[in-house]
């Protein structure tokens, strides 16, 4: 390897020939794929020392940032307490510390649905630590927990712990009695292991050499795991499987599904060893997800489908005969999509999007009707969690938005009363009342309202009523995965310094329904591309920014919309972030072997079966697409060495060929870590600060 004058790694040319649908292409940079070869690690080695010399002056920036992040986080805090069995659970933070602390106490009574007051720094009456992530970190650089599940009679905890970052968890069984872990010890399973309700067994999923989980286990507490038993295997190899207990503890429900397809079985949880039986068999095209719930008397499920419902309905069938008669609960409204439904004993809790916003209601059995939750805000985010009992009297809720940290409420089914739990703290001073948010709507080239939602510090003035001002633009736009407009503390050492962040939300998420999924995957992923500039173009127009006020960020296959963007509309952006970027997606897609891939054709098309697939999602793959004499904007791209969903390889590969096209590109990869990046929330900090400090240094706002 040489390197310029300039301590520009220059990665080393030894191409790799590849030929699909009469297409020869020749591919530099192919040989960075192999992951043990010493010659890859130097160069990401030389990536990273070229990354830290060329951000060295921002060292005081970063420190500056992170010490901000640190000084609105109350470090040594507690979570609300939830409910299950006899306890209430909750997790400690412990300033210094990098990682969470679980802990339980007893409940006052059976009668006690008021989560105690904990105040930090205190000791709490009673209290038991479930497990300490610190200890279970200590001599690991990286320590992530994929599974955790206490037996419903409250006396063993089952974990699962990954410490490479591959995403592959070895599960352990601990007496919470004695504090000491059983001999069990059940290697490579994927995440989301729990206990059966009598806490005999343990279900657990593996995955293939794909990393695609496609086997359901079980495991007798006490023995061996040479002796599981296998519940289920899918061999379909777009399709991946689940498990978990329905909440009234009556059925294992095993879940396999593609993109596109569904199909769910039931197994008595009396009987774990009984034939699977199926609720409705697949079909092409169908998805479904059935809750247990017991309405007068009988067993039933509430079935979510989109069986000629784009949108989803609601529906409800016998437990015994699920293929039997369909009894419509919430029919299909187009614009209404449904998401989830929760059954609890007495009602069940509907979520659901409309007019771009998350929504919830109750759920009456008796005659079908849903109640609305109502919030103050015109634009916030809510969702249901941390509701394991079967038959509480409140529902738990989060709530936040733009400009209102997480908030923890218990809603009074009842009464329809909001009890305020908590509200995140924000240190130094924070006042809702000093930002402003709001949505607005970019036009696409199509004449498609593209929604874009907003949030500044009104102290620098209203967006677009005055100058110019710098721009942090994020998107995503995939998997029918919707962006919600919530709080971020680390957000305000960029608010506080006149930045206004905004969300595009583009085509190929889920903000406006299932056909603004179905618009931005496929044939249609480019609507994805164009929207995102469309609504950079909106916000030039409109005077909110200029393109040299501007950056851009996304994550993931959102690093793929922001590879495509830098391709289609550089001039539009001084700087641009790709966080773990799905950038080299047709060499991905046309190689079965490689994880996941299989299961992305419902998502991305089939480029290896299928030419026009191929010179479809080769026309736009961020790689196939850099081209010498563009100028591009600043990019900086982020991954891991482990990461199993974005191979490490696209970063790399995608970074040296826009070098050698002359673009000003660095690569940041770290040596240990996975595709959500480093652990504990120490590191986590400084990650981000190194982040928004090179987006600051793009913007021109470094000194300030």
């Amino acid at each position: 390897m040489t390197r310029e004058p300039l301590g520009v790694p220059v990665a080393a040319v030894r191409p790799t020939s590849r030929s699909h649908h009469g297409d020869d292409v020749v591919d530099d940079y192919e040989w960075l794929r192999a992951k043990e070869d010493p010659d890859v690690i130097a160069y990401l080695e030389a990536e990273n020392a070229y990354t830290a010399e060329r951000t060295a002056h921002l060292a005081p920036l970063r420190q500056t940032i992170f010490d901000e992040i640190r000084s609105r986080t109350l470090e040594t805090d507690l979570s609300v307490p939830t409910r299950q069995g006899d306890w209430w659970y909750y997790g400690r933070t412990v300033e210094g510390k990098q990682y969470g602390i679980h802990c339980r106490a007893p409940l006052a009574s059976a009668d006690d649905w008021t989560p105690p007051q904990l105040t930090p720094g205190e000791s709490v009456p009673g209290e038991v630590v479930v497990l300490d992530g610190n200890l279970e970190a200590e001599g690991h650089e990286f320590f992530s927990l994929g599974s955790f599940d206490v037996s419903t009679d409250g006396t063993r905890l089952l974990y699962g712990v990954d410490v490479e970052g591959d995403e592959r968890y070895t599960l352990r069984i601990r007496d919470l009695a004695t504090g000491e872990n059983l001999p069990d010890v059940v290697e490579n399973t994927s995440a989301g292991a729990c206990f059966s309700p009598d806490g005999r067994h343990v279900v657990y999923t593996t995955v293939d050499d794909a990393w695609r989980p496609d086997t359901v286990w079980l495991h007798e507490v006490g023995t061996d795991a040479s002796a599981d038993v296998r519940l289920h295997h899918e061999p379909d190899e777009r399709y991946w499987v689940g498990a978990g207990f329905t909440r009234s503890e009556r059925y294992l429900v095993i879940e396999v599904g593609s993109s596109i397809t569904s199909e769910e079985f039931l197994v008595p949880a009396s009987d774990l060893r009984a034939e699977p039986r199926v609720i409705w068999p697949r079909r092409e095209g169908v998805e479904y997800s059935a809750t247990h719930a017991i309405v007068d008397g009988e067993d039933v499920l509430y079935v979510l489908h989109n069986d000629g419902a784009l949108d989803f309905e609601l529906v409800r069938v016998s437990a015994d005969d699920p293929q039997g008669p369909r009894d419509v609960v919430l029919p299909h409204v187009p614009g209404r999509r449904l998401l989830d439904v929760s059954a609890f004993r007495d009602w069940g809790v509907v979520s659901y999007r409309r007019e771009g916003l998350a929504r919830l209601g109750i759920l009456d059995y008796a005659s079908g009707e849903v109640r609305e939750l109502d919030f103050d805000e015109d634009l916030y985010a809510a969702g249901s969690g941390g509701n394991p009992e079967w038959a509480p009297p409140v529902i738990r809720l989060g709530y936040g938005s733009f400009v209102t940290p997480g908030t923890v409420y218990d809603f009074v089914v009842d009464t329809g009363e909001f009890l305020l739990r908590k509200r995140q703290p924000v240190l130094g001073g924070y006042s809702a009342d000093d930002y402003g948010q709001r949505r607005e709507w970019a036009t696409a080239e199509d004449g498609t309202r593209v929604p874009v939602s907003l949030v500044w510090k009104r102290s620098f003035g209203e967006p677009g009523a005055g100058d110019p001002r710098p721009v942090h633009l994020y998107g995503y736009g995939s998997y029918e995965h919707s962006i919600e407009p919530g709080f971020s503390v680390a957000r305000l050492s960029m608010l506080d310094r006149g930045v206004v962040f905004a969300i595009a939300h583009v085509r190929g998420g889920g903000e406006m329904g299932r056909q603004w999924y179905e618009d931005g995957k496929l044939a249609r992923k480019r609507n994805t591309f164009t929207d995102f500039v469309s609504v950079a173009r909106h916000l030039v127009d409109t005077g909110v920014t200029s393109p040299s006020l501007l950056v851009a960020e996304g994550g993931s296959a959102g690093g793929l919309l922001m590879g495509a963007v830098a391709n289609l509309a550089p001039e539009l952006f001084a700087g641009i972030l790709a966080d773990v970027p799905f950038v080299d997606a047709l060499t991905t897609i046309l190689d079965p072997s490689l994880p996941l891939t299989v299961i992305e054709w419902d998502e991305w098309g089939d480029p290896l079966h299928d030419a026009d697939v191929y010179a479809y999602m080769k026309s736009y793959t961020p790689y196939e697409n850099v081209r010498p004499g563009i100028r591009y904007p600043r990019i900086l791209a982020t991954t891991s060495l482990n990461d199993t969903r974005v191979y490490y390889v696209e970063p790399a590969k995608w970074v040296a060929r826009l070098q050698a096209a002359g673009a000003d590109a660095l690569l940041k990869c770290e040596m240990v870590a996975g595709h959500g990046g480093v652990s504990g929330r120490y590191n986590s900090w400084h990650q981000r600060a190194f982040e928004l400090a090179w987006l600051l240094d793009v913007l021109g706002l470094a000194e300030g």
